[in-house]
């Protein structure tokens, strides 16, 4: 478990609808000032842990401690006040405009702090436009503008960049980046695999079940070594190697002229190793 101190604290996390396991004894943490991204195949159990971090929904077992308190209903209202909470599906008023969807759930927020964060995320000339107007991926910055607008100790994204552009979504990271920077702590779950090299420490989920709690370089260290080996008389060989290590450089060093017309190495990406954690059979199985 994380050692810097931890504004969530979950251990044996579990929930059930019915019969179904979302959640299977699940330990998380989530430190003061670090971004820890949330990873896994649809139906891992993502959404489910968000939204139980969020206090929206309650576990069937385990226990949960967020800025050091145990949520109960008398303290679960103040405790909210430090989180803020972007959904995966938007729930906004859609007939009123972003303007006042985002002072809404910033309680107030000054029109200059909430026109500033709109401007930010490209919604400056829409902020009077009523939310059903707008295309999928504007409710997308109008539902993260309302998570950001009360400064939260603690954000919850759940697939905060889902239908945003490339570029867009740089500058989302960049602004997570920052918000971490000044002490914010940041659980951001996400489909974009490529996403987790932003993230100081990877919660890999499938099944319900922690299968990784982990850093993109120590994921990295997994990485193995494809070789492919075009011989002289046209056939093709593919090795697989733990790493670039001695074994490479034996099968490397053993080849003749007479076998090698080409040998092309490529290492794994840390897209490659995070796939290749979630295609694994389930623990314990």
């Amino acid at each position: 478990m994380h050692s810097v101190q931890s504004v969530v604290l979950a251990r044996g996390l579990r929930r059930r609808f019915g019969r179904v396991s979302a959640l299977e004894g699940v330990d998380v943490a989530v430190g003061a000032g670090e971004i820890v991204g949330l990873l896994g195949p649809s139906g891992a159990g993502k959404t489910t842990l968000v939204r139980i971090l969020a206090l929206l929904q309650r576990q069937s077992g385990g226990s949960l401690a967020l800025f050091g308190d145990e949520p109960s209903p008398a303290r679960s209202a103040r405790l909210r006040r430090r989180i803020g909470y972007m959904p995966q599906e938007p729930a906004l008023y859609e007939d009123l405009s972003a303007r006042f969807n985002v002072r809404f759930f910033g309680r107030g927020a000054r029109r200059e702090r909430v026109d500033a964060l709109l401007g930010f995320l490209g919604l400056g000339e829409r902020a009077a436009d009523p939310v059903q107007a707008m295309s999928g991926g504007m409710k997308q910055r109008v539902s993260l503008a309302c998570a950001l607008v009360s400064s939260p100790e603690l954000l919850l994204l759940d697939e905060p960049t889902a239908g945003i552009d490339p570029v867009l979504r740089e500058r989302f990271w960049g602004e997570f980046r920052r918000l971490r920077d000044d002490g914010a702590s940041l659980l951001v779950s996400t489909h974009q695999i490529d996403e987790a090299v932003h993230c100081d420490r990877l919660l890999i989920l499938r099944e319900g079940r922690m299968v990784a709690d982990t850093t993109p370089a120590s994921l990295m260290r997994r990485a193995a070594v494809t070789a492919r080996l075009r011989r002289a008389d046209g056939g093709l060989e593919e090795r697989r190697f733990p790493s670039g290590g001695p074994e490479l450089v034996g099968w490397l060093r053993g080849l003749s002229d007479a076998e090698a017309g080409g040998v092309e190495v490529a290492t794994d990406t840390l897209e490659d190793v995070i796939v290749g954690l979630m295609r694994e059979e389930r623990p314990g199985a």
